[in-house]
């Protein structure tokens, strides 16, 4: 969604008013409730069937509500829960960065997950209580499947750890997201970069600029979301146990891991830009020499068309047989002589531009 295309909340309204800012998407609601050593999944359409998802059936609940369309169905979501209504009105808002904020009775986290191309990215809320995991996302799909593979497989911890382990997994799914996102980024940038080197044209300044926006919007997600996870480890209430915080430290590694890469293109597109300019630069100031060299050479040309001319009548050269082509001969000789000293200056040599054949030869040379 564009930035344009989101709507705000109207201001002075009274806290813990839901109101809707992005897209109306009818909700999927997708319930898998499991235990070690059974494993139960269904979908939720309606209110009372919400109504009966109430903790405390034992085992795990994880409802997964893929879009926002529906406020009453979510508002009675967060009365089944116990959800406070502040953060059910962030869920709604989808314009909040990633943070981790904790009611007591169940933690309350965002994190962004990012799109295929990596250019936009969507707001996805987690609720962790007692014995259930909450999740609110603006559309439909993510990229949570492996997390519900291995619940059904039942196979490693998550099917015998708590609510907090498999919050962890989500969260760890949602990071690990970026990785395929920034190699692709990756492939981009390196195109890029061969084009500003080579061969720079407007559409390069274009793709410029679409990379800087692009790599600021990854920015502003995976550094609050960082921070969101590092908090998660502080968490000193029972909700997360010290085994998870273990899984969450790696979780953490990886999201500074992410922030790098991503610093890592920012500051690449910040040189290509700069190279891109100093390129137009280079290329404007080569036909400046060259006009200025066709000027020079023409002016003692001009010079002498000058003098010749003047209507006076009592010129010598004027009646004599070979005045022209001699005066022609002059002229031409004299242009040769300035390119020939031109070139002895090193004047009219191409620049070793990092695009042109000689910049390319330059080092091939230099090994022999």
């Amino acid at each position: 969604m564009t930035r344009g295309s989101r709507r705000l909340k109207p201001p002075g309204m009274s806290p813990g008013v839901p109101v809707l800012t992005g897209e109306a998407v009818p909700p999927r609601i997708h319930v898998i409730r499991y235990s070690a050593e059974q494993l139960e999944e269904f979908d939720v359409t309606t209110a009372d069937a919400c109504r009966a998802l109430a903790p405390g059936a034992g085992g795990v609940t994880w409802v997964d509500v893929q879009g926002l369309g529906d406020l009453t169905l979510l508002q009675i979501l967060g009365e089944t829960f116990g959800l406070h209504p502040l953060a059910l009105e962030d869920v709604v808002h989808v314009s909040q960065r990633p943070k981790m904020e904790d009611y007591d009775t169940h933690i309350f986290m965002i994190a962004r997950m990012a799109e295929e191309g990596g250019y936009t990215t969507d707001q996805t809320s987690l609720f962790l209580g007692g014995d259930f995991v909450v999740t609110f996302q603006e559309r439909h799909g993510d990229c949570l499947d492996p997390v519900r593979e291995r619940l059904r497989r039942g196979k490693g911890l998550i099917r015998r750890s708590g609510p907090d382990y498999l919050a962890y997994a989500i969260l760890d799914a949602i990071i690990d997201g970026y990785f395929p996102v920034l190699e692709a980024w990756g492939e981009m940038m390196d195109a890029l970069e061969r084009e500003v080197v080579e061969n720079p044209t407007r559409g390069s300044l274009a793709r410029l600029h679409a990379a800087r926006r692009g790599i600021q919007m990854l920015r502003r997600s995976v550094s609050p979301m960082r921070d969101a996870v590092s908090s998660l480890i502080r968490y000193e209430g029972d909700l997360v146990t010290q085994q998870t915080r273990v899984y969450l430290r790696d979780c953490h590694d990886h999201a500074v891991q992410i922030m790098e890469i991503v610093t890592s293109y920012q500051e690449q597109v910040t040189g290509l830009m700069e190279i891109y300019l100093s390129s137009l630069s280079q290329r404007l100031n080569e036909v400046m020499k060259v006009l200025t060299i066709i000027a020079t050479i023409f002016i003692p040309l001009t010079f002498v068309v000058g003098v010749y001319g003047m209507n006076f009548e009592f010129m010598p050269e004027l009646h004599w047989r070979y005045a022209y082509p001699t005066v022609m001969g002059g002229m031409t000789v004299t242009g040769l002589l300035m390119l020939w000293y031109f070139a002895r200056r090193g004047w009219l040599a191409a620049a070793d531009r990092p695009g042109s054949r000689r910049g390319r030869d330059a080092p091939r040379r230099k090994a022999r």
